[in-house]
């Protein structure tokens, strides 16, 4: 099992890339009165069939070549369910995939949220080509990062590697989440 969910959530991000998404929504949502942790991950991708979506969840099922099993989806249910929280995937061929995972936010055996702005930074700047919406909530307090607003600003000609631009993302995702959890450890 991954030690960090953010580290699951750029597993699963990277297989909506690899699903040809052109546009991928990442919400982290964490809310102490209801005690929950949500995850919600949804992309414009390929989609998957009813029959495919059920395959995904099997550790024994992959459609990569690099390896003969599959699992980064299996164990985010396993660790979504193990704190008595819930697991879904919804999926439509051609339409695109939402994964949402939810944990109990109090529950013991929870595993920590990790370093979120970390993995953000990464799928942004490695993943010039796809638009991210990430949202990040903290009961009323919410952050978002959207990178066509940030290439709107830029221009198409400067790259998010640039290391100031890459500097600058990173600021503003530490900042954001900061300002909106105020340093909590999640």
């Amino acid at each position: 099992m991954m030690p960090e969910i953010s580290l699951n959530i750029l597993d699963i991000a990277e297989n909506s890339i690899r699903a040809g998404a052109s546009l991928v929504e990442i919400e982290v949502s964490v809310m102490s009165r209801g005690d929950a942790l949500t995850v919600v991950i949804k992309d414009n991708g390929c989609g998957m069939s009813a029959e495919q979506t059920e395959k995904v969840q099997d550790p024994f099922y992959t459609t990569r070549t690099t390896r003969k099993v599959g699992l980064g989806v299996p164990f985010f249910k396993q660790a979504a369910k193990s704190t008595g929280g819930s697991f879904s995937i919804v999926s439509q061929p051609g339409k695109g995939t939402v994964v949402r995972a939810v944990f109990k936010l109090s529950h013991i055996d929870r595993m920590p949220l990790g370093d979120i702005s970390a993995t953000i930074y990464t799928l942004v700047v490695f993943n010039e080509k796809v638009h991210f919406i990430y949202t990040y909530r903290y009961n009323e307090n919410k952050f978002v990062l959207d990178t066509c607003e940030i290439r709107e600003i830029l221009g198409e000609d400067i790259s998010f590697s640039n290391p100031e631009v890459s500097k600058f993302i990173k600021e503003y995702l530490r900042s954001g989440r900061e300002e909106t959890d105020q340093g909590k450890d999640i």
